[in-house]
């Protein structure tokens, strides 16, 4: 890393999706990094044994990772995928205040909606073939090399990619998930990659938010990890006021 924690402008805790893991993002942490700034990859952590729920479980997990980082500079969480319906819920556990959220490609909280239902209001087709999908035994996902080779084209991410996958059974998509009452409590921005996640980045501008839009894949943090983090630092510039 360059420089200090102290010296860095913003810190941006890069939470993965729940159905795959930390080395999405561990390519932008580094370039992150390189550039001064801190940068944390907590892994989502649950067992599906255990009778506390999903999200409760991951929100903790995500929260205790997250405990040791300095208090200074501003903290910002920053959701990919199925990782921003957890942002209320990790902010809550944890004991620090958060400067911004910003969501990568990501569906936004709804308050007591499931994953399966917040898919429904996106893509009412996917969702009903998930579900039954789900209901038939069958767990998502259960991608292949091939099906990412466009999205994903170094071998090595990929290989990555797919050997971090966490393919989930009917309960995980179907369990309620909460956000708290005055939730955002801080300023939200968007960055959106793909396709499928034009609805939530509508939303965003609807609500005032900042949006930026890269034409890409939904991992292209694995592509190109310089440009998403160009677009990042740009949406934490314009949350995070008096930053220079």
């Amino acid at each position: 890393m360059t420089g200090s924690v102290e010296s860095a402008r913003f810190a941006l805790a890069l939470i993965h999706s729940p159905l795959v893991g930390a080395g999405t993002w561990r390519p932008v942490a580094e370039e992150l990094r390189r550039r001064g700034e801190a940068a944390f990859v907590p892994t989502l952590r649950d067992d599906p044994a255990r009778e506390e729920p999903f999200w409760q479980q991951q929100a903790r997990s995500t929260a205790g990772a997250l405990a040791a980082a300095p208090p200074a500079p501003p903290l910002l969480l920053v959701a990919h995928s199925g990782a921003g319906a957890l942002l209320p819920t990790i902010r809550l556990a944890m004991a620090r205040p958060v400067a911004g959220y910003l969501f990568v490609d990501a569906g936004l909280p709804a308050d007591g909606q499931t994953r399966l239902e917040m898919m429904a209001s996106e893509s009412p087709e996917f969702a009903g073939s998930l579900r039954a999908a789900l209901e038939a035994g069958e767990r998502f996902p259960a991608w292949r090399d091939e099906q990412l080779r466009e999205i994903v084209p170094d071998p090595a991410a990929r290989a990555e990619l797919l050997a971090e996958l966490r393919p989930r059974a009917l309960p995980f998509f179907d369990e309620p998930i909460p956000a708290f009452a005055g939730w955002p409590d801080a300023p939200c921005g968007y960055l959106l990659f793909s396709q499928p996640y034009a609805g939530p980045a509508a939303q965003a501008r609807a609500a005032g938010w900042p949006v930026r839009e890269i034409a890409a894949g939904h991992f292209h943090m694995l592509v190109n990890p310089a440009g998403v983090a160009d677009a990042l630092l740009a949406l934490a510039t314009s949350l995070v006021k008096g930053v220079e």
